[in-house]
This record gives structure tokens, C-alpha cells and sequence, in this order.
């Protein structure tokens, strides 16, 4: 038995010794702990970084440029309670302001580019960049390489996949029969990153590929051919801690295994890829960005809600929700963090109309891009602020402590808020997805 314990714990310290971690600036306002014992869990973001370091063992991928950039970027959303995961690609050639990064002070003030060149300025500016785009505030990144990710699959013996058609690329080193195989990490990476066996050749083409791949990987993870088989999963673990960058939040076991845990949590039915809603740049017909229905995307990934995919089960309106009766016995403090003058003060007048006492109006202290209702861990301020959530279509944020001014009850206003009504729900958006328990040959 000691000397079982005392395997548990090197290969605990080995996992700890494994990760890398880097610093971001967590979103205003928000925790990504339950407010209390049994709550359940919060919703969190996490920002995924597949690099393109050229820093590789093999040279296979391309010569080291000295650069780093973003191959693939995925926002991924975990609802609260761990019920749904919305994973939305961004396409690496989408135009958007890169401005200095706070963080790190480094990258180019009033910078317009390519997303995907946030990353050789840090991880911390690729969250920068990506969450001023979205509105999504992103609670942690996960960074992984080339290297990593072979790494990764090879840990698991390899992906199950299902291929239409022959494909062949020398320009990735893909060479593959149509139908149904196991491929190992070489195979994987050269399957997700071809451009030229698919499509037009462009960025956009190869998303498709890269959604089957990871459904592959989240029904490898899942299966029991590698949860229950210590070998495969001691190594897939050695692999995952070995090729992650994380911010420091997430950059110690306990926590990592905290996320981990959540994830696991979701079946893969309710897991859902989709690639952001784009268009045509009006300044380069090789580039693009996002069209008017990833407004839609982004809110639905700030606000909690399934996103409404056309075709999707769940892509019809939702039940309208039972009232409650409202309850407004502790007063509200409203800040305005938008960048619209005097919205707090005309939304504490129809506050009070609507019955509830306004006990400060004021600026936030920071820009807020998304609408934030905090209030105290306590029965009269939740009940206060689940009837005015109500009324703002918008989600509580439940926090131990009180506002800067001791206020139990906080609404601060982001460039995202119209009214105190809630939103229509929105049409459904036609976007390439893949549900992760989809048949990998359907």
C-alpha cells in the first residue's frame, strides 16, 4: 500500500512539474468557483491556442521563423452546471483590432491584423484580442503545439476516424485511404492543419476536418478504452501536462483537474463545434470577419444560452419562462461600464419606476464589454437580483463579497446592454457545426 501511495504521488508531482503557466487579467466581476457548497458550478470560458512554434523536435512543419502564431483558435464555453459545451473555431485569417496588451505591454498600439498574430505578442494578447472581438469574457487559455498535440493522440493509441473520400496533401505530409481508420498523432495534426486536399485551399475549407477531429478526440477521451486502462491513461495524462500553457489560475493540478472534471461531466451529445459566423473583409477578399449573425454566437456564449443553430434540435425558441414575483428588498447599485454616457443614470430611474431602491449610480472601473448582475451570498440580495435578472433577460453572478461600496446587490451596465427587457430570442444562425457523439462516418 506505501508503495502504491508513493507511486500516486511522484506521478502527481511528475504532472505538476509537467506544466507551463503565463498570466492573464481575469474578467471583471466574475468567479469561476460555485458560490456556495452544492451551487452548482459556474460558467467559464476558456480560450484554446493550437501554436504553430516552429520550435519542434521534427522538421516537418516548416522552418523556425522566430515567430509563433495561432494554427487554431477555439473559444470554448462550459455552461453552468457542466450541462453543455458550445466550442466555437475562430478562422485564423479573421481581421481584428491587435492592440497593446495589457498584460504584458507588449504587441502594437491601434494594431489592425490577422487574429492568429496575437499569440507571438503572448498568450494574454491572444485573450486580449479575442475577448474585445467577441464581448465573451475569458476566464483561463490552454496553449498546445505541434509536438503537443501528436503527443496528445498518440497517448490514447491513436483517433478513430472516418474519411469521405482519399486524401493526400505533400504540403502537410497527408496521405490517407477513404473510410474508416485509426491514425496515429502524425496523422492527426497533418488531417486538422491540410489546406490543399480540401476545399479551395483556404483556412476556411479545412474547419470541417478539424471539428471531426476533434470529436474524435472527445470520444477517445471518453471511452473506456482509455479511462479504464492505466497504461493509456497515465500517458495520456504525461502528455496532456506536458504540452499545455495555461494561465495561472489554472497552472496547478488541483485546479487543471478541477476543469478536467467539469468537462467530463458533459456528454458528448451535448458537446457542440461550431465555426464563427464570417464574411468577406471589405479591405482583403483573403481575409474575413464576423458577419452579423456571429452577434448572435457571441451572446449566446456571454450569456449562457444554447446557441440557436439552424437545423440544430435545439434551434427553436425557447419555453418562455414563468415569471416570478418580484422581490426588491435590497437596494441597487448601478455602474456603468458601457461606453454610452448616462445609461446609468436612466437605468436607475427605471429602476425606481419599476419599484426597486437605487442606492448609488456611478462609473465602473474598467471598460465591461458584457452586462454584469452581481450580488451577495445572501438569500434577500439573491432574491433581489434574480427578479431584476428577469427583467434584464441576463444572468446573476453570485459573489461572497459585497460591491466596492459594500453594496449588496451590483448591476454593472457593458456595451452589450439595450433594456431593461429581456431579448427576443434570436433567429437561428447557419453556421458549419458538428455534434461531438455525431457518427464519425455519417
Amino acid at each position: 500500500m506505501l508503495a502504491l501511495l508513493g507511486g500516486v504521488g511522484a506521478l502527481a508531482l511528475r504532472l505538476q512539474g509537467n506544466l507551463s503557466s503565463e498570466a492573464i487579467a481575469a474578467p471583471t466581476g466574475r468567479s469561476t468557483d460555485p458560490a456556495q457548497p452544492g451551487a452548482p458550478d459556474p460558467a467559464i470560458n476558456v480560450l484554446l491556442l493550437g501554436s504553430d512554434s516552429r520550435d519542434l523536435a521534427v522538421g516537418d512543419y516548416g522552418e523556425d521563423t522566430g515567430t509563433k502564431r495561432s494554427d487554431a483558435m477555439v473559444l470554448v464555453h462550459v455552461s453552468e452546471g457542466n450541462t453543455r459545451i458550445d466550442a466555437m473555431q475562430i478562422p485564423r485569417d479573421t481581421l481584428t483590432d491587435l492592440s497593446m496588451c495589457a498584460d504584458t505591454g507588449r504587441g502594437t498600439p491601434d494594431d489592425y491584423g490577422m487574429v492568429n498574430a496575437a499569440l507571438n505578442s503572448g498568450a494574454a494578447c491572444s485573450v486580449a484580442a479575442v475577448q474585445a472581438m467577441t464581448g465573451v469574457p475569458i476566464d483561463h487559455f490552454v496553449e498546445l503545439d505541434f509536438s503537443g498535440f501528436q503527443a496528445i493522440v498518440n497517448g490514447m493509441d491513436g483517433l478513430a476516424v472516418c474519411l469521405p473520400e482519399d486524401m493526400e496533401d505533400p504540403y502537410s505530409n497527408l496521405a490517407l485511404p477513404a473510410g474508416a481508420q485509426v491514425i496515429d498523432g502524425t496523422q492527426a495534426l497533418a488531417l486538422a492543419r491540410t489546406r490543399h486536399a480540401v476545399g479551395d485551399g483556404s483556412d476556411i475549407s479545412r474547419l470541417g476536418n478539424q471539428q471531426m477531429v476533434m470529436s474524435a478526440i472527445v470520444q477517445r477521451a471518453l471511452s473506456a478504452e482509455v479511462l479504464t486502462r492505466p497504461d493509456r491513461l497515465i500517458r495520456f495524462l504525461d502528455a496532456v501536462t506536458s504540452s499545455l500553457t495555461v494561465d495561472t489560475a489554472l497552472g496547478d493540478l488541483a485546479s487543471l483537474t478541477s476543469l478536467a472534471h467539469r468537462v467530463s461531466q458533459v456528454p458528448a451529445s451535448a458537446i457542440t463545434f461550431l465555426t464563427m459566423p464570417w464574411t468577406e473583409a471589405p479591405s482583403d477578399a483573403n481575409r474575413v470577419v464576423p458577419s452579423d449573425d456571429a452577434a448572435t454566437v457571441f451572446s449566446s456564449l456571454a450569456t449562457d444560452v444554447p446557441v440557436p443553430i439552424a437545423g440544430a434540435a435545439d434551434a427553436s425558441p425557447a419555453e418562455p419562462v414563468t415569471p416570478v414575483e418580484p422581490v426588491r428588498v435590497e437596494a441597487v447599485s448601478v455602474l456603468n461600464g458601457s461606453q454610452t454616457n448616462g445609461v446609468a443614470t436612466a437605468t436607475a430611474d427605471r429602476l425606481t419606476a419599476l419599484g426597486y431602491t437605487v442606492a448609488s449610480i456611478g462609473d465602473a472601473e474598467t471598460d465591461t464589454p458584457v452586462t454584469v448582475l452581481l450580488a451577495r451570498d445572501s438569500d434577500a440580495a439573491r432574491a433581489t437580483a434574480a427578479s431584476l435578472a428577469q427583467e434584464l433577460g441576463i444572468t446573476v453572478v453570485v459573489s461572497g463579497e459585497p460591491g466596492p461600496d459594500e453594496e449588496d446587490v451590483v448591476l454593472v451596465i457593458g456595451d452589450d446592454f439595450a433594456s431593461l427587457s429581456p431579448p427576443a430570442a434570436p433567429a437561428p444562425v447557419e453556421v458549419e457545426s458538428r455534434n461531438a457523439a455525431a457518427d464519425l462516418c455519417g
